[in-house]
Formats: C-alpha cells, structure tokens, sequence
C-alpha cells in the first residue's frame, strides 16, 4: 500500500495558481538561493519543459526570482518580485530552452553570482504538490530534496576527507540521517551531501574547511516554518 500524506491532498501554502509551476519554482529558488556563502547579485534562469512554455502565465518567473531573494512559497511579495529586485539591484533573466526534452518538465538551471564574483549553478525540479528535488551542483549530479538540514561540502575526492566530515558532525552531536558523496570521477571534484533530522551548528562549517582538501562548506538551514 502507498502512503498518502495529507501534503500530498491539500498542497503547500502558496502564492500563485500550480503547486508545481509556482510553489515548487518558490521552493527551488529558495533553496538555491541560500547556497552561496555571500550575497546573490545576479540570477540567470534557464527553463525546460513545462517552466519554459507556461512560465509566464504561471507566475513561474516571479516564483524563482522571490525565491532567490528569500520569499518563501505563501509570501505576498512574490507578484512583486520583478520591482522588488529592481530596487535591490539584483540582476535577473529568463530563458526557456525547449530544445532539451530528456529532462524532468519542470526543471530550473539558476546561475547566481555573488557579490564577491563567485558563481554557482544550481539545478532543481518542481515533482509535484510542492515538493521539489535537487538534481545538479555546477556540473556535478546530486540528488537531495531540501527536506532537512542540508550541509554541502565540495572537496577533493582524496582519502580521509570523508572521515574528516563525518567526524566534524561527530564532535558537535550532529545525528546524520542521509549522506552520500557525488562525484564527476575518481580523483577529482566532490560534494558530500549531509542531511540531518537535527540543527547544525553553523560552527561546523568552519571546522570542516580545517582539511587541505576541503574546498567550501555550504549550509543550508530551515527557517521557523521548517522551510528553507
């Protein structure tokens, strides 16, 4: 027997008319958007499926773009996003490519720049009733939802980094409830996805970036709604 939630029947608080197109384009953005350790001052969003043909009428583009600047999925401002970033002097565009059709139809490439020049690409897809799914970091496949505290380490693929990490959370009586290591190939640029039930200190990330191989830490942590 499968499990229904009742998630699953009623659907997320939203601003917007399709769980999928706008909640779950909310929800992508957002987390995407806390990824980066400094300031977002550009976003490019490149669109498929269905994002890149119903964006528009869908509020898909005002979605992403209040996601990326801290809106949640229920947050009024999100019909305001465009002007919102205006007077913040974020930096935004839209792009559908319907050339690419092996793809999930409700996927977003969001390329950030911070405000120290440092550039992240962050690929997510809408899967339904406001649930989403983290599938690419830069050129890297990863596979993580955002349903928990989410810490991302890109490192070296070298021996011992991974007894490193997880002896950090160790020390700090972090309880891990999902991990697994995503990796172009062997030998060369890693992520470490480490989700946890619990709160992480925020004191983690330093102490991880202790090891040589360790080349950033991101920690992706829920607001009061449990959010992201």
């Amino acid at each position: 027997m499968s499990f229904i939630s009742v998630f699953d029947v009623l659907g997320p608080n939203m601003i917007g008319p399709s769980s999928s197109h706008t909640a779950g384009a909310a929800a992508i953005a957002l987390l995407a958007g806390k990824m980066p350790n400094a300031a977002i001052k550009k976003a490019d969003f490149i669109l498929y499926g269905s994002f890149a043909r119903t964006y528009k009428g869908h509020g898909t583009d005002r979605a992403l773009l209040g996601g990326i600047m801290g809106f949640s999925t229920d947050d009024r401002r999100i019909p305001d996003s465009f002007s919102i970033a205006d007077e913040r002097g974020l930096q935004y565009s839209f792009t559908a490519n319907t050339t690419e059709t092996e793809i999930h139809p409700n996927t977003v490439d969001i390329h950030m720049t911070d405000e120290n020049g440092q550039k992240l690409i962050v690929r997510g897809e809408s899967v339904g009733g406001g649930k989403i799914r983290i599938a690419r970091i830069n050129e890297v496949e990863v596979d993580f939802t955002g349903e928990y505290s989410t810490l991302i380490v890109i490192q070296q693929d070298k021996p011992g980094v991974i007894a490193h990490i997880t002896n950090c959370l160790s020390e700090m009586n972090v309880n891990i409830a999902y991990m697994k290591l995503y990796r172009e190939e062997k030998g060369c640029t890693a992520y470490s996805i480490v989700e946890s039930d619990g709160i992480v200190p925020q004191t983690v990330a330093g102490r991880i970036k202790e090891n040589p191989y360790v080349h950033d830490v991101m920690l992706v942590l829920p607001n009061e709604k449990g959010e992201f």
